[in-house]
């Protein structure tokens, strides 16, 4: 079972910048998109932003300009770099992998971090 391991997060003062990592415990076949999610406190989960094999990312409307990601499909690896944050990024924040197999869709989650933004 592949386990995908999230590192950085904490708490920031506004205006401030954090890094997300996020790590496959084994390498990961035939990736479609990497990427992080978020869910505040009473929110659903929304996409932040993601990257495909063939590298086109797409953006949250709220980040774009501030956050950007990016990938290392070799090292099944992804990172979301968080600059001029605000409080309303505040959230736990998870990256996800979507691996497609034939008709098959394998779907990752990371455990979570916290990100708290603070004004």
């Amino acid at each position: 079972q592949v386990q995908l391991v999230q590192s950085g997060g904490g708490l920031v003062q506004a205006g401030g910048s954090l890094k997300l990592s996020c790590a496959a415990s084994r390498s990961i076949s035939s990736i479609n998109t990497m990427g992080w999610y978020r869910q505040a406190p009473g929110k659903q989960r929304e996409l932040v932003a993601n990257i495909t094999s063939g590298e086109t990312t797409n953006y949250a409307d709220s980040v774009k300009g501030r956050f950007t990601i990016s990938g290392d499909n070799a090292k099944n690896t992804v990172y979301l770099q968080m600059n001029s944050l605000k409080a309303e990024d505040t959230a736990v924040y998870y990256c996800n992998v979507v691996r497609l197999a034939g008709p098959l869709k394998y779907v990752y989650w990371g455990q979570g971090t916290r990100v708290t933004v603070s004004s």
